[in-house]
């Protein structure tokens, strides 16, 4: 994997589904809270990834982020924003099943955003970009 650019990953045992899709289904879960119960539209949860997280976590993970985040690392984002993310665990903490009312709710609204007619086009420019995102990488890796 290393050969083409992918970064392999170790598990210490077998569990559902790939690391990568357990925590999109964690960030998932919560954007389809967002949008059914009313706090923020499709958009408003792509632009909060897409401009805020996404944009740090194409070159650091959660746990690099959250150690830069604070003069005294790990433990110091802990004792300041730990109590928080507890407290919002405990409210996300009610699994909930994409209904065919909110999958439509939500389809609505990215397909006023971007009509089927146009999918194709833009699946291409994202993997354009993918691609150009991948190469930057790796050339900024290597300058460091």
């Amino acid at each position: 994997m290393s050969a083409v650019g992918q970064s392999p990953i170790s598990t210490t045992r077998e569990i559902n589904g790939f690391i990568v899709n357990r925590l999109q289904g964690a960030l998932l879960g919560e954007a389809f809270r967002l949008v059914q119960d009313g706090v923020c539209s499709v958009a408003d949860v792509d632009a909060a990834i897409a401009d805020g997280l996404g944009l740090r976590w194409s070159f650091i993970g959660p746990f690099e982020t959250i150690d830069l985040n604070s003069a005294q690392g790990i433990p110091g984002y802990c004792d300041m924003l730990g109590q928080l993310y507890y407290d919002l665990a405990k409210e996300q903490a009610d699994p909930r099943e994409w209904t065919p009312e909110l999958v439509a709710q939500i389809n609505e609204q990215r397909r006023e955003a971007l009509p089927l007619s146009e999918h194709q086009a833009r699946q291409d420019w994202r993997d354009r970009r993918l691609a150009a995102l991948v190469g930057h990488k790796k050339t900024e890796t290597q300058k460091d």
